[in-house]
């Protein structure tokens, strides 16, 4: 069967990009008893996948998520796994690994994660680091939510105790903490375009890991602060200087609804030639995918590899004044939302590549 047969999707994510990309190819809709191709969201995903629900994925079935996809999106699991393999890799090298040394001739760019603990478990570390630089800001986040919602800055311990007492967690263990959090040093100098703060949105597609195959999207863009920034910790609480979530950003007074706060990658890099020469662009470009490709080889080896499975994983990176790039986090379901004419385009293009590479024409005989 073609690529244009009836293949029976599902979906409960019901965004323009994925519902015009699949009637373009005259796609039917499903049924949650009978679908061959699934665009799910994370929390239905793993009920469809949980171990109780019994459920197989057939031959003809193909779902955008793995198994275990939290090993590299879940915050905490993410920073952990990174920083083993990079103790493996240092020790890799050491032992005169080729792959190693070839993988680092590559990829040199390690160092990309900040500074960042999980709380309330390295709770008793984390004081010891921050004593040792009082006057120094952190960030914290929910280990497993998204769009902003429960992040605060900090810089100074009393503001943890103070959090920790107002939701109840007196005694910091996990016994009783239901939710965990991570607080990573805050990135306190970013690159900044007409004075704002700024973070960029990449996007890689992963169809295998064993071997891994990734594709990394050539399209991306950068979300903006709608307040120009400043380091002056009587602002740390404003949420508009400091979080680029479109989803905090659009309620606030200086929003541009017009672009949604947003540039193209192919702006920024435009703007970084223009500003900052040819090879530092082209270092930094060469810095992202060795965040990409080291993150991915991070959790190679943990990752349920299933043919029937796939993920188009959304990078958050925020890029230093030195033009050095950070990871901040990577999304299992990144946002398909459009807020601009830009936005549609991209978004749609980006469906549209996936299902030409994860779709074989013979699907699904």
């Amino acid at each position: 069967m073609s690529r244009n047969g009836n293949i029976k999707w599902m979906t409960d994510i019901e965004k323009s990009c994925l519902l015009t990309n699949f009637e373009k190819r005259r796609w039917v809709r499903g049924t949650e008893d009978d679908w061959n191709f699934y665009w799910a969201g994370v929390y239905n995903f793993r009920t469809i996948m949980s171990p109780e629900s019994g459920y197989r994925l057939a031959e003809n079935q193909i779902i955008n998520h793995f198994p275990n996809h939290h090993e590299l999106t879940k915050k905490d699991l993410m920073v952990k796994n990174i920083k083993r393999y990079r103790k493996e890799f240092e020790k890799e090298k050491a032992n005169g690994s080729e792959r190693a040394l070839a993988t680092e001739a590559k990829f040199p760019y390690l160092d990309f994660v900040p500074t960042t603990y999980t709380l309330p478990g390295d709770y008793n570390l984390f004081t010891e680091e921050f004593r040792k630089n009082p006057s120094s800001v952190w960030i914290m986040k929910p280990t497993d939510k998204a769009r902003g919602i429960g992040i605060f800055i900090i810089n100074k311990l009393q503001q943890i105790r103070k959090w920790s007492r107002d939701t109840k967690f007196q005694q910091w263990s996990y016994a009783n903490c239901k939710d965990t959090y991570v607080i990573s040093r805050y990135i306190g100098n970013p690159l900044l375009i007409g004075g704002k703060k700024f973070d960029l949105r990449m996007y890689v597609l992963v169809t295998s890991w064993r071997p891994l195959i990734a594709y990394k999207y050539k399209q991306g863009f950068t979300r903006f602060c709608s307040i120009k920034y400043t380091s002056d910790v009587d602002n740390l609480a404003n949420t508009f200087m400091h979080l680029t979530n479109v989803s905090i950003q659009k309620y606030g007074e200086d929003y541009n609804e017009t672009n949604g706060g947003k540039w193209s990658l192919k702006n920024l890099l435009l703007y970084l030639r223009a500003t900052r020469g040819q090879e530092t662009v082209d270092k930094l470009m060469n810095e992202i995918d060795s965040i990409i490709v080291h993150s991915l080889r991070a959790v190679q080896n943990l990752m349920t590899n299933d043919r029937h499975c796939f993920e188009c994983y959304g990078y958050d990176i925020i890029i230093d004044a030195d033009l050095r790039p950070w990871l901040i986090e990577v999304n299992a379901s990144p946002s398909l939302s459009a807020t601009t004419a830009s936005d549609r385009l991209i978004k749609h293009s980006l469906i549209n590549d996936i299902l030409n590479i994860v779709v074989p024409d013979e699907f699904p005989e």
